[in-house]
């Protein structure tokens, strides 16, 4: 239970921040130009992936450590370096859907962060005895169905935590064993080394983002020199998309709906409560333009300026989708389940609001062109 009690602490402590960054935003607009809020966005995103890249570095010391000697501690150790890297990652989703890197055909995002996750798929790769290399295990993502991930976030929680097969009443995460991996046989061994390649490839993708992003990047050159209308059309698009579609939608509404923890977005670990407040955090880094000391001209800024009252309304509908997000339960398998008629209606909530706010976004993208 304490690993749950420095869960709860982290989403409030990241519910904080986000109010007080919508707060700050409310009292300070900016008169901003279409360049400036795009070249700030592009900080933003570059900024985000630096960070989830450096968390995946610190990811791979910690698995490296756990599998040179498997103990108990050193699992720990592990597990809570797999939940730091998800803090800035879970961020990074809103980039998705706006035309960018992340998700075009060559895109790694189905390497990072894909899911629901067909353990067997997982189990079967590990007792065969082909050789394990990053090329094979990558090769083999999602072959055969969307379900067969063999790598990215999800498959190293699977590995670390296990399946949750306790009641969601029990509000546990997945029980798995450190001596699953101490031994020479060949499931230890070969469980050892894909844990290994995993987070390997995790760091390899993210630097792909980095290239792209950096100043005088490939996708960086090519998004500032987008048309800006272009451009602020496709960010905006993208929260909506996250924030309605998405999040609101397949993260939280399928799982809700079938009351099946297996539907949720990170089930080995109960740290989907956790996914969904970074999500819901990047979207609103992305529409106040702030990030980790990065507050530059942004797309309230913009709105602003063009239409005030839809500013103020979106803002309005941020405060009261705080609030309801905020009120979800953790964790989440516990917060959807049918045990739960009272925790199902604060979800049911959380997910109006996100889909409330998906719409405004979308009514925002003709008032930018303006």
């Amino acid at each position: 239970m304490k690993k749950n009690i420095i869960r709860v602490s982290l989403a409030a402590m990241l519910m904080t921040a986000a109010i007080g960054c919508s707060s700050d935003d409310d009292n300070s607009s900016k008169t901003v130009t279409q360049e400036e809020v795009v070249v700030n966005y592009a900080d933003v995103v570059f900024k985000n992936y630096t960070d989830s890249h450096t968390k995946a570095k610190e990811l791979r010391v910690a698995l490296e450590a756990f599998t040179a000697n498997p103990s108990e501690a050193t699992l720990e150790t592990a597990k809570q370096a797999w939940l730091d890297s998800r803090v800035p990652y879970g961020q990074t989703e809103a980039f998705r859907f706006a035309e960018g890197p992340i998700d075009d055909e060559d895109g790694p995002e189905g390497l990072l962060n894909a899911w629901p996750l067909d353990e067997e798929y997982i189990d079967n790769i590990i007792a065969t005895t082909d050789d394990l290399s990053k090329s094979y295990l990558e090769g083999l993502n999602e072959v055969g169905g969307e379900a067969n991930i063999s790598i990215g976030y999800h498959a190293i929680e699977y590995l670390l935590w296990g399946k949750d097969d306790t009641a969601p009443s029990m509000k546990i995460p997945g029980q798995r064993a450190y001596t699953d991996f101490v031994g020479d046989g060949a499931t230890e061994t070969r469980r050892r080394a894909y844990l290994n390649i995993c987070a390997e490839l995790i760091v390899d993708h993210l630097q792909l983002m980095l290239d792209e992003w950096k100043d005088g990047g490939a996708y960086r050159t090519t998004f500032i020199a987008m048309d800006k209308d272009k451009a602020i059309d496709n960010v905006i698009a993208s929260i909506a998309e996250l924030s309605k579609s998405e999040l609101a939608g397949e993260r939280m509404q399928v799982a809700l709906t079938n009351h099946d923890q297996e539907d949720e977005h990170s089930c080995f670990s109960d740290n989907t409560h956790n996914d969904i407040i970074l999500n819901y955090q990047g979207i609103k880094n992305v529409f106040y333009g702030n990030y980790e000391g990065i507050n530059g001209g942004s797309l309230y800024d913009l709105l602003n300026q063009k239409n005030p009252t839809l500013a103020s309304e979106i803002q309005t509908l941020i405060s009261e989708t705080d609030t309801a997000v905020e009120a979800i339960s953790n964790p989440f398998d516990y917060a959807i389940s049918s045990e739960a008629p009272t925790e199902n209606a604060k979800v049911q909530a959380a997910i109006d609001k996100l889909k409330a706010l998906g719409d405004q976004f979308t009514a925002a993208q003709a008032a930018y062109k303006l």
